[in-house]
């Protein structure tokens, strides 16, 4: 085993554990959450793990995600408001999106900038909320789907995970009576 592969299956436990963790209703701030601190310390993690795949020849793509997740990260725990977090990843996003395409190597990017589209928006919106486990179920997905076409198996399991988790909050959310937010 290599310390790429220990880190990636660290990075990965960490987030499923977070997709899996239920919201709570109670927490005020987002720093009182222990789902959000597990969603962020596992983003941190996977960025260090795309880091270092990208170092030994993996796809600078995933490293793109995994900036983008710390980022949303950062404003989830934060606290900052859903129009301002909107900009910001819908900046941040573009640029991504516009560097993927100078990179763009065949279609199946687009699962890529679609997905990681989802992901950012989906960590940044508020708790509880259906945009957020919609976002999450459909960039997840996507980013599964690229994972597989990239042979990434750590991406294609962690996201696989983490969009079953996340389907399962938006069908619980909707079976209570849930409007999109």
């Amino acid at each position: 085993m290599d310390i790429n592969f220990i880190v990636g299956i660290i990075g990965s436990l960490i987030l499923v554990t977070g997709a899996a963790w239920p919201e709570s209703k109670n927490i005020k701030q987002p720093t009182h959450s222990i789902k959000n601190w597990l969603l962020a310390l596992g983003g941190a993690t996977m960025l260090a793990y795309a880091t270092l795949n990208y170092l030994t020849g993996g796809a600078v793509f995933f490293v793109f995600l995994q900036t983008l997740v710390v980022i949303a990260s950062i404003m989830m725990m934060l606290n900052t408001n859903d129009r301002i977090v909107t900009i910001v990843i819908s900046i941040c996003g573009l640029g991504l999106i516009g560097w993927s395409l100078t990179l763009f190597e065949s279609y199946n990017t687009l699962f890529f900038i679609l997905g990681l589209s989802g992901i950012g928006l989906g960590y940044a919106f508020k708790p509880l909320t259906i945009r957020r486990m919609l976002a999450l179920t459909l960039g997840s997905a996507l980013i599964a789907l690229f994972s597989y076409i990239e042979k990434n198996w750590i991406f294609f399991w962690l996201n696989i995970f983490f969009a079953a988790f996340a389907g399962y909050y938006l069908i619980l959310r909707l079976k209570k009576g849930g409007k999109i937010k």
